[in-house]
């Protein structure tokens, strides 16, 4: 295989590399391919509230689990002076809270943070057929002839069976037979419309069970569970509003128990009610990427930068940035032919320029060159030794860059304090190489490759800038990869370059 075929198996590697472990990061782990990303996060918390009698008290509340409209982010519990454990009954998880002496009023609290999950590959309905019995409710005689009524009143109006407990919801938020449902819900006025429409479900052979949520939104405070039903019709689960009859669930309506005993559980205590607040924020949509990769174990992130300190993070992140200037400065002498005053010294200006800011570093930079050549010149009349010379330069330069530093603060100027920034060895060397070439070329040259250098540094500071760049490389690292194949690829280039077609413009094309 010829050096030419290497080159091209090695860069198509790379560039796949890179595309494929950036493909994954976005469509498996969820970063953002965009800056500025945002995901909404809920803030739900539950606060349970009873009277604890002077005896042992516990308090057996369900916790939500996996879903697949939202993933869970964070649990956090609060029980002063209470024993708590979470178990498993059944596949549902309960989170229990133990006191052997305590009385009074009691609050216990439970809160998450819960988002909307991305790639839905979780189901959001229940599975399986249920059992085929179906346990009937007892009634009181005149609750069960308002039932029955009711019952019979909705197979009537039903022009399906899937129909029927559409109907049977209307009759129940409606005005028809209005008697039949007072005397159910008077009989018990504490009873929910939703275990009402449970009772009657059961009393006609229909398989069904609540679900208990809450309803997402900006803000809410001290609301109680909201509840659903949801009733196996046609081989299906179905899910009904009992206040609306509507089917389906509702937008942002996140589950927090689906069948099951009851939500909350009080053993030693009364008067036990269980309250939900929400708080809606904007978070960005990286930090959820990383929190559940790191929860997940993900090697890809777990050994990446994200793991380093903020510090080494922050200087990393300039770092990431020097493989596109070096991109940019390949394409300007390969395929442009720019000429330029060293061949990576131009990045090393473009670095400057991101923390001088453009303009501000171009001035600073042009007075630090000129002045340089000029005490250069008269050194080259000394007959110094070049490293005498080069040590001489570059001490004039920190001179130089100290004095323009406090010129700058006591003129208010504070972009010029960051002239530390600038590589003092390389501007020195840069100096010294010019007034050779100056020497050897004359100045037309020197000013061919200064400007050359400067407009590179130039080109490679707008892209080194660009947001969608930096996103880029900080969160997608793999795509550097890309990068050296890319550099690979143009390095076997050998044709004329954009500014030879203007050099042989004259040429007859025979």
């Amino acid at each position: 295989m010829t050096s030419r075929k290497q080159i091209y198996l090695l860069s198509t590697i790379l560039i796949c590399v890179g595309l494929g472990l950036t493909l994954y990061k976005y469509f498996f782990l969820h970063f953002p391919l965009l800056p500025g990303s945002v995901r909404t996060v809920w803030s739900v918390e539950a606060k349970i509230s009873f009277n604890a009698r002077d005896n042992s008290v516990s308090a057996d509340l369900a916790l939500p689990s996996m879903q697949g409209g939202y993933e869970i982010l964070d649990e956090t519990f609060a029980s002063s002076g209470y024993q708590f454990n979470i178990e498993n009954f059944d596949g549902q998880r309960r989170a229990i809270w133990a006191n052997d002496h305590n009385s009074g009023a009691q609050n216990l609290y439970y809160s998450m943070q819960v988002t909307p999950r991305i790639s839905r590959d979780i189901t959001t309905t229940a599975a399986g057929k249920p059992p085929s019995h179906v346990s009937k409710p007892i009634w009181l005689a005149a609750q069960r002839e308002a039932a029955l009524s009711i019952i019979k009143l909705a197979e009537e109006r039903a022009a399906t069976p899937d129909n029927f407990t559409y109907e049977l919801l209307k009759i129940l938020s409606g005005d028809q037979q209005a008697d039949d449902t007072y005397r159910l819900i008077s009989a018990d006025k504490s009873i929910s419309r939703a275990n009402m429409a449970l009772k009657l479900l059961a009393e006609a052979g229909e398989q069904a069970h609540i679900i208990r949520g809450v309803q997402l939104g900006n803000r809410t405070h001290n609301d109680p569970p909201a509840e659903l039903i949801e009733v196996y019709e046609s081989s299906q689960w179905k899910i009904y509003n009992p206040d609306t009859a509507t089917v389906g669930l509702p937008d942002d309506f996140f589950i927090w128990q689906r069948g099951g005993p009851s939500l909350l559980d009080v053993v030693g205590g009364s008067q036990s009610k269980i309250r939900f607040s929400v708080l809606s924020n904007v978070i960005p949509a990286k930090n959820i990427a990383l929190k559940l990769a790191r929860e997940q174990t993900v090697a890809l992130v777990d050994f990446n930068i994200y793991s380093l300190p903020v510090e080494k993070q922050n200087v990393f992140k300039s770092l990431l940035l020097v493989p596109i200037g070096a991109l940019v400065v390949v394409i300007f002498q390969i395929w442009i032919g720019v000429r330029t005053s060293g061949t990576f010294m131009p990045v090393l200006i473009a670095l400057a320029f991101i923390q001088t800011t453009l303009f501000t570093g171009i001035a600073i930079l042009l007075v630090l060159v000129g002045m340089g050549l000029w005490i250069r010149s008269y050194l080259s009349k000394t007959d110094l030794h070049m490293a005498a010379r080069i040590g001489a330069v570059l001490i004039i330069v920190v001179i130089l860059m100290a004095g323009f530093s406090v010129a700058s603060h006591k003129l208010g100027i504070d972009q010029a304090l960051s002239l530390t920034f600038f590589p003092m060895v390389i501007l020195a060397w840069t100096i010294e190489r010019m007034s050779i070439t100056w020497e050897e070329d004359g100045p037309k040259e020197v000013a061919i490759q200064g400007s050359g250098s400067l407009i590179v540094a130039i080109a490679a500071y707008l892209a080194m800038t660009n947001s969608l760049v930096e996103h880029l490389t900080f969160n997608f690292p793999e795509l550097l990869l890309g990068v050296l194949g890319v550099i690979l690829l143009l390095g076997q280039y050998t044709g004329f370059r954009l500014l030879e077609f203007y050099r042989f413009r004259h040429m007859d094309s025979d």
